[in-house]
């Protein structure tokens, strides 16, 4: 997918410094790769060349493409550190809190709307939490019960009002199973899965039982399809033991109030004590920076799906609960391994087909989610402050449908627009697996065609056809466009194509350039995290 870079990537090895420890006083990554290594089964990627993995870590760490600025200095770094440096930088940076607020929010709610708590509201919330590295077990817990009178985390209620709209307990019961805890239970409503052994009935009636707001309902009652006779749990987690549901009399309306299932679900299911949850989340991590779960699918972790690295998968959770669910320090360790920094080329005399995906031999291109790809655009054509200082019209509000069928013609003015159009047009449809893949024509034809894209690629003040406008060499210009861009040099090849574009259309040169511009942001090369 890339060429070649002509950058030298020092060979002496990081310098590992401020590391918390793993079991026998190695570094958690260092265990990371022995695991790794162990299991091959042949040929490893090279280390990754700098433009890749200042690219890769900045849209994993960021949620977007490196600036100009940041990839000339990182590759003007020659620092045996900037690695850890860089990853360190990023963790740190504003962005990365409105990056896994972006993820985070398509993971718990999958792209379904909810108008009752405002987005901005739920955004500052998610964001401040990752901000101020709240341990994950209690932003899941948050999630789960808010009391009314907590004002300071009310936007937490969101995911419940989201999955649950209408009051659908099912629907509840089914999305906490599948996100939370790698469990895809929704035939299990009427039946035991007929392939999985160990989604049963009574598990998913046990998590039923506990979103329920009143004890009176905390009992419930099911009945297989297939084998009749009644039974009955109270709250219960998978493979756990049932919470006894007191049965209160008339008069005792004060005892009654104070059993809240839903309160009791929060405690119980994010906890270091309930195995399902710790490896769901581990795993939703490991996968949001390697692009493959270890239990793949994620939603689907079940004795017939075993993880690819079972070691490695109980390290990852023992180090995870031994931190305090330490979000940040988790994602630190696995930007630091080996595993994580191979190039996305394939060994040398090796094809696709003979390199497994779960064995991490190779880094596996990751698309580029509808928000990377959406600040990733403004960032290359220099957009982005423009976008950030934008106002709607009040009098033309903005709807992204409404839009794309023609009936709106002004263009997203904010961020907040921006983020819905595209959404809508690259995201998979509300509800559905955000896991899920789905490349379509449509995609392409959208960065093709989109009237936003190409507005962006116009030379106004402080853009990148402007800035190149500027620069009256054209070797010059085409080199700070791949930078700008792709965030590394171009090839020798890639440098005399676009040179000799340039010196033929010289009499519409801003043309020319702008059309540079938009065939390197269509290109799978943009389009990938690789």
């Amino acid at each position: 997918m890339r060429n070649s870079l002509a950058v030298l990537v020092t060979l002496a090895g990081l310098m590992l410094v401020g590391l918390t420890p793993a079991r026998g006083g190695e570094a958690l990554h260092v265990e990371i790769d022995r695991l790794i290594e162990a299991t091959a089964g042949g040929k490893l990627a090279d280390r990754s060349d700098a433009p890749e993995f200042l690219r890769r870590i900045t849209l994993d760490l960021a949620g977007r493409v490196p600036t100009t600025a940041e990839t000339v200095a990182f590759l003007a770094d020659t620092a045996a550190t900037r690695r850890n440096r860089l990853v360190d930088r990023l963790l740190a940076s504003p962005d990365f809190p409105r990056r896994m607020q972006e993820w985070f929010q398509v993971v718990v709610l999958e792209r379904r709307a909810e108008k009752s708590i405002k987005q901005e509201d739920w955004s500052k919330w998610v964001q401040a939490s990752f901000r101020d590295n709240v341990p994950w077990n209690q932003l899941v817990s948050r999630l789960l019960f808010v009391e009314k009178e907590d004002a300071a985390n009310q936007p937490a209620s969101k995911f419940l009002k989201a999955t649950g709209r209408g009051g659908n307990s099912h629907q509840v019961t089914q999305d906490i199973a599948r996100i939370f805890l790698g469990r895809d239970i929704m035939c299990a409503q009427c039946h035991n899965h007929p392939t999985v052994e160990t989604y049963t009935q009574a598990d998913y009636f046990g998590i039923f039982s506990y979103v329920q707001e009143q004890p009176a309902k905390a009992n419930s009652e099911f009945e297989s399809v297939f084998e009749p006779g009644k039974k009955t749990t109270g709250p219960r987690l998978p493979g756990g033991v049932a919470i006894e549901v007191p049965k209160f009399e008339k008069g005792q309306e004060a005892e009654a109030a104070k059993f809240r299932p839903r309160l009791m679900l929060a405690r119980d299911l994010p906890t270091a004590s309930n195995p399902a949850f710790v490896r769901t989340s581990v795993n939703r991590l490991w996968a949001m920076m390697m692009g493959r779960g270890l239990v793949h699918p994620p939603h689907l972790d079940h004795p017939d799906n075993p993880p690819s690295h079972p070691d490695l998968f109980t390290l990852l959770q023992r180090e995870f609960t031994a931190s305090k669910f330490n979000t940040r320090q988790l994602l630190r360790e696995i930007a630091l391994s080996k595993a994580y920094q191979r190039s996305s080329q394939l060994p040398v005399g090796l094809a696709a087909a003979d390199v497994p995906e779960d064995r991490y031999r190779v880094a596996l291109p990751k698309p580029l989610s509808p928000e990377q790809l959406a600040w990733s655009l403004m960032t290359a054509t220099r957009n982005r402050d423009r976008m950030l200082a934008g106002t709607a019209p009040v009098e033309e509000p903005f709807d992204a449908y409404s839009y794309i069928n023609g009936r709106i013609e002004r263009l997203p003015a904010t961020v907040g627009e921006t983020m819905e159009l595209f959404s809508w047009m690259i995201g998979n449809p509300p509800g559905e697996n955000p896991d899920d893949y789905n490349p379509a024509m449509g995609h392409a034809l959208f960065l093709m065609n989109e009237r936003l894209v190409l507005d962006w690629l116009t030379p106004r003040d402080k853009s990148l056809i402007a800035s190149l406008v500027a620069i009256d060499k054209n070797s010059v210009a085409v080199e700070q466009l791949y930078l700008s861009v792709l965030s590394r040099p171009p090839s020798d090849k890639e440098a005399k194509a676009a040179i000799l574009f340039l010196d033929k259309h010289a009499d519409s040169r801003p043309t020319a350039l702008s059309d540079l511009a938009w065939s390197l942001l269509a290109s799978a090369e943009f389009r990938l995290n690789h």
